[in-house]
């Protein structure tokens, strides 16, 4: 009888143990160093869009990065609805592989003002994770809204109220962070009206920074307040059938900016923006970009580089396999006049475009005033760029624009089988066919139309 009473009394106490790490947020699976599913529904999330699930997700991370052995999985359950605040998930992690595993959907809060006080660069990021994957048929929306509102791009001249440097009195930012005009807003909380002013900078809805050996793949992103996933610092990154949705006119909305990584490779994906599909950013090398639709949105594009004189260094790009439609651009290359270092070793090729204002475009000649950028002795050096298989249909007159630096110039330059007519059967609105247009441009064609181009 003594025995049985015993066994009892030792069941009770084990589940209430575990009950206590449940309500605790500490997981029985980290004390007793098993390296299985983190499922954030254990961690005490509530699933509901309104309640904030930010402290649920950390814990279940920190617990699944500390794990020893095995490749342990972060789960977000399918079917609900998650919102989180401004997060940010930190390795190293002890284990070879780390699963995140998106199944249900993930929420920006609605309101800027959430940021106030926070890095409003970024909404969700991983850090220093080694052998990440983040899979799953999830959604991580942004919920965007607000910030367009408030973006710069369309609302410069929203007014911004300023406190007298010699006055005491203080305001409340409710909105988020805000700038009046070009200048950054640095007030303290208070008791005064709110502030009102245009929004510079805006969450990126995901980023990876220094993950290497990584991957995303079958997510869907829908309407972040600026870029939706970023990859900096990362060497070995792959995304892979990924769905990137925002309305064409959403400011600053890039698809996936890649910007000081190596060996990236971006593949069976669909991107629909107000910005770049895909942008690539200085110190970035060795990317792969493959079976891409793009549109709407600014196109696939290497830059800017070079803004502010910064020494650029990009090679080893190859895009290949992209749609693009009703773009602004197609395969772009974009540098500052004021820049240095190098663009070299870029493969455009089979590609198709559909009634795009720029299927295929190389500025170096880019200014803070457009239109007007003088002649300058600086330059990013643009070299053996080859651009092959290409067909298509221009909305605009100038279907290929080579826009080369006389003091630097665009050098071994290959242009091969390129067909691109007007999107207007027969001529343009201007009632001609559509032209080349080449600048300080060097190198070989064949068989290109329009042409001649390349001097």
């Amino acid at each position: 009888m003594c025995s049985s009473n015993s066994s009892y009394t030792m069941k009770t106490l084990v589940i209430l143990f575990i009950l206590g790490l449940r309500n605790s947020g500490i997981s029985y699976a980290s004390i007793i160093g098993y390296a299985g599913s983190f499922n954030v529904l254990d961690y005490g999330a509530a699933a509901d869009g309104i309640t904030d699930d930010s402290q649920a997700f950390l814990n279940a991370w920190n617990d699944a990065c500390s794990s020893a052995g095995g490749s342990p999985e972060v789960i977000i359950p399918p079917n609900m609805i998650f919102l989180l605040s401004p997060l940010t998930f930190r390795g190293p992690c002890n284990s070879e592989n780390i699963y995140f595993v998106i199944s249900g959907r993930l929420v920006a809060p609605s309101s800027p003002a959430i940021w106030t006080g926070e890095d409003a660069s970024q909404w969700l990021a991983f850090r220093n994770v080694s052998g990440l994957i983040v899979d799953g048929s999830g959604t991580i929306d942004g919920q965007g809204q607000g910030w367009w509102d408030q973006s710069c791009r369309y609302h410069p001249d929203m007014v911004c109220h300023k406190i007298p440097d010699n006055s005491n009195s203080t305001v409340t930012i409710s909105n988020g962070p805000r700038v009046c005009r070009k200048q950054p807003l640095l007030l303290s909380p208070g008791r005064s009206k709110n502030c009102e002013g245009c929004t510079r900078l805006a969450p990126t809805a995901l980023k990876f920074i220094f993950c290497s050996q990584s991957s995303i793949s079958n997510i869907y992103f829908g309407n972040s307040a600026q870029t939706h996933i970023l990859i900096e610092r990362c060497n070995g990154f792959k995304v892979d059938s990924v769905l990137i949705e925002s309305p064409g006119n959403s400011p600053n909305t890039d698809g996936i900016h890649i910007q000081s990584s190596q060996y990236v490779a971006i593949t069976n994906s669909k991107i629909s923006t107000g910005d770049d599909c895909i942008s690539i950013g200085d110190y970035s090398s060795n990317v792969q970009i493959y079976n891409i639709q793009c549109g709407p949105g600014h196109g696939i594009s290497i830059g800017s580089l070079g803004k502010g004189g910064n020494f650029a260094q990009v090679e080893n790009i190859h895009v290949s396999n992209a749609f693009f439609y009703g773009t602004t651009n197609g395969a772009r290359i974009k540098t500052w006049q004021v820049g240095r270092g190098y663009v070299r070793d870029v493969i455009f090729e089979n590609l198709e475009f559909n009634s795009v204002k720029n299927p295929i475009i190389i500025d170096q000649n880019y200014c803070d005033v457009r239109g007007a950028c003088k002649e300058m002795v600086t330059g990013v050096q643009i070299s053996n760029v080859i651009y092959q298989n290409i067909f298509g249909t221009s909305s605009t007159d100038i279907a290929i624009n080579l826009n080369c630096s006389m003091s630097v110039p665009c050098t071994d330059i290959t242009m091969q089988l390129i067909q691109l007519t007007s999107a207007t059967p027969g001529t343009t609105t201007q009632g001609r066919e559509v032209t080349a247009y080449c600048r300080n441009a060097y190198g070989q064609e064949y068989s290109i139309e329009p042409g001649p181009c390349i001097s």
